[in-house]
């Protein structure tokens, strides 16, 4: 009985989905660029961006979504670390969507296209071929490839020349960090881990093309791009409207943020090396602890930056005070005879430390302000430890 069933509901979806792929836009079809809000988990943080279909003929309302993954799918933790994350566009009732939307208190805006019948229809053949199984996945990229730049990429290649997206954004000079601390609080686990992974790639000079991995610029952009049809050129966007009024949702940021925390450590770090001073004393554990944490950070920005598929990866110099020899140099500080090179080592970290602040000052790689606490306290501790090794000998 359940296999019947089963072999009905199939069949019922297969027939629908042909139907759906053989359906001809009539001249009330809008095809729309839907923009919603933040939601309140980290992959929801940026808002989302999807395309309407809409033909009260056909009585026809149905969302293309690029933004769709599978937590389940075959090793997704795995692609996601090595930057292999496959996403997929699926196809889904409007109803549905906007339903699920409300449910999470987040704002919505459509923004109905100004275009003829046969653009209409291109765009919703190439969103059917493309939402087919055998054509559905794609690569995702957080800042180059996703379900944002998706919209921009098909409105390209569909249109051509006939759409002219604007060249910039009322002078606005961001870089794509900028444009992500803009919209993830800077004080929060998610930014610190974020900013930490990446290399400077994301502080280069960009172009307007490249503020379109946000939704929200998405939104800007189409409503300052132009289409231009029998040489009369007009907005792209007819028409714009609210679907559902929210106040915008930011990530709470936890008592236990990053700058408190590593705040608290750089007090029990000061504390603990005026005691060592006083008692000309080292503590052993607190500098492996520093080390060795160090150490590990280090190993997976080299991971990240070596082995791993992310365009935005390499180039990394929060490297240079997670230093990945620290690793090696924290089991040294515990043995009762520590080799003579370890005071040069520590030297040359200290230069590492006073690199690292240059180069976030000048604006090569832009570091999480919850980092300066970590820095400082590397390096007092490490100043501390090769004085102590130094009156040692």
């Amino acid at each position: 009985m359940k296999q019947t069933f089963l072999f009905i509901f199939i069949l019922l979806v297969s027939i629908q989905h042909n139907f759906s792929q053989k359906l001809v836009l009539s001249d009330q079809s809008e095809i729309s660029v839907i923009t919603a809000g933040p939601g309140d988990v980290l992959y929801e943080a940026f808002g989302h961006s999807a395309i309407r279909v809409k033909d009260p003929t056909l009585n026809l309302d149905i969302i293309f979504n690029y933004g769709l993954f599978d937590f389940n799918q075959p090793n997704f933790y795995v692609n996601f670390v090595k930057g292999r994350l496959l996403y997929r566009i699926g196809k889904q009732s409007f109803k549905r969507f906007i339903t699920s939307y409300d449910y999470q208190q987040r704002w919505v805006k459509d923004q109905v296209l100004n275009l003829s019948l046969v653009d209409r229809k291109k765009i919703y053949k190439y969103l059917n071929e493309n939402s087919l199984p055998e054509n559905a996945e794609y690569l995702y990229d957080p800042y180059f490839n996703n379900c944002a730049t998706k919209l921009r990429d098909l409105t390209i290649e569909i249109l051509g020349n006939k759409v002219q997206f604007p060249n910039s954004f009322s002078n606005e000079d961001f870089t794509l960090r900028q444009l992500m601390n803009q919209e993830l609080p800077w004080n929060t686990w998610g930014s610190f881990g974020i900013n930490l992974a990446l290399g400077n790639a994301l502080d280069k000079e960009i172009v307007a093309k490249n503020y379109l991995y946000l939704p929200d610029y998405i939104h800007k952009a189409f409503e300052k791009t132009t289409i231009t049809e029998n040489k009369l050129t007009t907005p792209l966007v007819l028409k714009e409207s609210e679907l559902l009024r929210y106040p915008e949702k930011q990530i709470k940021i936890k008592w236990y943020n990053p700058f408190f925390v590593f705040s608290l450590l750089l007090l029990l770090t000061i504390i603990v090396t005026i005691r060592d001073q006083k008692r000309n004393r080292r503590a052993k554990w607190l500098d492996f602890t520093l080390f060795f944490m160090t150490g590990v950070l280090g190993l997976v920005i080299c991971f990240l930056w070596f082995f791993t598929d992310h365009f935005t990866a390499p180039n990394n110099f929060n490297l240079l005070w997670a230093f990945v020899l620290n690793l090696y140099v924290a089991f040294t500080l515990l043995k009762r005879k520590i080799p003579s090179w370890t005071c040069y080592y520590l030297l040359c970290y200290i230069f590492f430390l006073f690199v690292a602040i240059i180069i976030s000052m000048a604006g090569i790689q832009q570091f999480s302000i919850a980092v300066f606490p970590i820095i400082a306290m590397l390096f007092l501790r490490t100043f501390y430890v090769y004085r102590f090794l130094t009156f040692k000998k």
